[in-house]
């Protein structure tokens, strides 16, 4: 590990167009003139290239159960080398981690770590996979990509905690080193997308959809905002798009809000909320609903669609698994279960 302030690695999908850049990581597709960042704060033009201010920079680290990303059907009661940097190309007034998603790329020295060095951390901490989370991952992508490389060469998996606002070429690229993906569907309508997160909703939905085509593993995170996001309306129509998109194994987790950041004016989500939008999601069809911040073990269980046994207990991140084989089926019935061992 070295200190280095001055951390700059050429970037991938970027245009020239006249005296100024075209980034096409995101579908914001920042025009960026010589000297500024694109709407990530991260990515920059430095004399007609684009750079990634970030590369090798790690703001945090941490071994995490893979339950707290949340994937719940992707190596149950395992742990995880969780890593993150600054910046985000969302700005969800929100944020529980704004701290380091809205943070500016000179408001703090973060230590620099190679890729190798990174990889070598994860399996030193006995860790058989790496998460790029509490930040959005698509922001230092060439870092994440060339530590996804190298762990996969190793034997190792790789997740993404995401908003999913990545554009389709550079979500193929990486999906060959991407085992699975936590996206956060953060409201379901448009408007909510432009006033609480500054992006929009029809780039997150290709992303699930294109993701789910890849084989990526899947699990969707919707956190239940009063007044913002929370009528029934809005999350059966949800429901109802996870079902056709991904099936009635499609896997929700919906989540508790809390006050923070910019609205924390708003109060948490109300228990009976939650229960309501758990209750929708499996009228529709849903086979896999989770509820989020709860800590309710009827809500945080996995059970069997066909006979109904319990499968896997949580209590919290205290996870106990039962009834399933391991070859991922349920030892009551036999019914093949949407999970990864």
């Amino acid at each position: 590990m070295k200190e280095d302030t001055n951390i700059f690695r050429k970037a991938l999908f970027y245009k020239v167009e006249g005296n100024r850049l075209r980034c096409y990581l995101c579908p914001h597709n920042c025009i960026i003139e010589n000297g500024k960042y694109g709407i990530c704060g991260v990515r920059k033009n430095i004399d007609g290239e684009l750079y990634s201010a970030v590369y090798g920079r790690v703001s945090s680290m941490a071994m995490d159960p893979i339950e707290k990303k949340p994937l719940f059907h992707f190596h149950p009661g395992s742990w995880i080398f969780s890593i993150s940097t600054i910046g985000c190309n969302l700005k969800c007034k929100h944020c529980q981690n704004w701290e380091i998603s809205q943070a500016s790329i000179n408001s703090m020295k973060i230590p620099y770590y190679s890729p190798e060095e990174i990889v070598a951390i994860a399996m030193e901490e006995g860790s058989q996979g790496i998460a790029f989370t509490y930040n959005e991952p698509t922001i230092w992508y060439e870092y994440t990509l060339d530590v996804g490389k190298i762990s996969k060469s190793k034997g190792m998996y790789n997740v993404y905690v995401t908003n999913g606002y990545i554009n389709e070429e550079p979500l193929r690229e990486i999906s060959r080193y991407l085992d699975a993906m936590n996206i956060d569907v953060k409201g379901f309508t448009d408007e909510f997308y432009r006033k609480i997160t500054g992006g929009r909703l029809q780039p997150v939905l290709d992303t699930v959809k294109l993701a789910h085509s890849l084989g990526i593993h899947i699990e969707l995170t919707y956190l239940i905002i009063p007044t913002l996001n929370d009528s029934e309306k809005e999350i059966r129509d949800f429901s109802k798009w996870v079902f056709e998109t991904l099936g009635r194994d499609g896997i929700v987790h919906f989540s508790r809000f809390h006050p923070d950041y910019m609205l924390r004016n708003l109060p948490e989500t109300p228990a009976k909320t939650l229960h309501r939008a758990y209750e929708i999601a499996r009228e529709e069809g849903l086979n896999y609903v989770y509820l989020g911040n709860l800590w309710e073990e009827k809500y945080e269980t996995t059970y069997c669609p066909k006979c109904g046994a319990p499968l896997i207990k949580r209590s919290g991140y205290n996870v106990r698994i039962e009834n399933l084989t391991d070859d991922g089926r349920c030892s009551k019935c036999g019914e093949k279960i949407k999970i990864i061992i």
